[in-house]
């Protein structure tokens, strides 16, 4: 069957793509595409939205550029300068994308709000008006990272987004909040409605970032400091008692520490339901799975590891059942670790050229 597949594919494009997929596992390291590419340009750029004001970073290919495309970090202190997402940005730039990378002070600040959404949407218009003036060409797409591709399909829905843009490409992502939060809380993760609880282990440390990203979020200015110094301590080092903090927590922050004490996935929605009506607003906000996903347009292009232990992988799946029909690729592999490539197999590696090769087919596919 994969020889079959490789049959069909373009010799030039197949070569390429194991090119590109080699230079993403380098991770900024010596690689062939390097040897065979030309360095990319970095500079910083400011851009002007309706008024709203941004700051980004722009990758230009040392050649010609085919394509364009918004790469949003996860939630990461270093944003925009992890060098991580770096590494990734200079081996699009070498696939001929220009690459926006946009400045998003919530994601270094470990925060995911809605205001990202727009912030998205926004600087895929940049890169849509700057086709229309003749600085970049070709089709426009969105990359995003973890806990970034929920506003990232958020924006894609936009209608002055989705008119113009013709791929997202996901990886680590997520579909539903409360599935998110069951398995950080707990382990819990299904690969359905229906099916059955499956158990992988907690994610502690995601635990104590979502407290202090909510903390913030309490009426109380006593729960608000206990929280934080709750999840600053707990950061530092994962077993280290909080009692001393917990018992002083007022009506809200019991809500939020019950939650992170429960260990039954089937309870988190009442648990969440129970949460002070600002968290609970921002997570429906953020919430794909409450948005109606028939009207986008772009191709999705889903990468997930089975192996992940901040977002499971059936939360791609999810995403891949929820889009419209002939949309989504999705490439599930076994050795990812959220959003690094580890020592995969035969297949992991297959699948993941499968991706680049189908991503690589929307920057070969033009724009009318």
């Amino acid at each position: 069957m994969a020889l079959l597949a490789l049959a069909a594919c373009s010799p030039e494009r197949t070569v390429e793509s194991w090119r590109v997929l080699g230079d993403m596992a380098a991770a900024g390291g010596p690689s062939h595409l390097k040897t065979i590419t030309p360095p990319p340009s970095r500079a910083a750029v400011a851009y002007r939205i309706d008024g709203r004001d941004y700051l980004g970073d722009l990758y230009r290919p040392g050649d010609e550029s085919d394509a364009a495309l918004v790469l949003v970090p996860g939630a990461v202190p270093e944003g925009k300068d992890d060098p991580r997402l770096v590494a990734f940005a200079n081996t699009l730039a070498r696939a001929r994308f220009t690459v926006l990378v946009p400045e998003i002070a919530n994601l270094r600040t470990l925060r995911i709000r809605p205001t990202d959404v727009r912030h998205i949407a926004d600087a895929v218009r940049y890169l849509t008006e700057a086709r229309e003036a003749g600085r970049v060409s070709g089709p426009i797409g969105l990359a995003a990272i973890s806990y970034a591709a929920g506003p990232a399909v958020l924006a894609a829905l936009q209608p002055r987004v989705r008119e113009d843009m013709r791929f997202l490409v996901a990886v680590g992502g997520y579909y539903d909040v409360e599935a998110v939060v069951a398995f950080f809380t707990t382990g819990g993760y299904r690969e359905g409605p229906e099916q059955p609880w499956q158990h992988g282990t907690p994610n502690a440390y995601g635990k104590w970032l979502f407290v202090r990203a909510n903390a913030e979020r309490m009426r109380d200015p006593r729960d608000r400091v206990l929280l934080t110094s709750m999840a600053e301590r707990k950061l530092r080092d994962l077993d280290a008692g909080i009692a001393d903090l917990t018992s002083k927590l007022g009506p809200e922050g019991s809500s939020v520490q019950a939650l992170l004490a429960n260990t039954d996935p089937a309870a988190v929605p009442a648990l969440i339901a129970a949460l002070p009506p600002a968290i609970r607003t921002d997570m429906a906000a953020l919430d794909v799975k409450r948005h109606d996903l028939s009207n986008l347009s772009a191709q999705l292009i889903l990468i997930h590891g089975r192996d992940d232990a901040i977002i499971p992988y059936s939360e791609s799946m999810a995403l891949a059942v929820a889009a419209p029909p002939g949309q989504t690729a999705l490439y599930v592999v076994d050795n990812l670790a959220h959003v690094k490539l580890g020592p995969g197999g035969i297949l992991d590696g297959l699948r993941l050229w499968r991706a680049v090769y189908r991503l690589l087919e929307e920057r070969d596919a033009g724009w009318p």
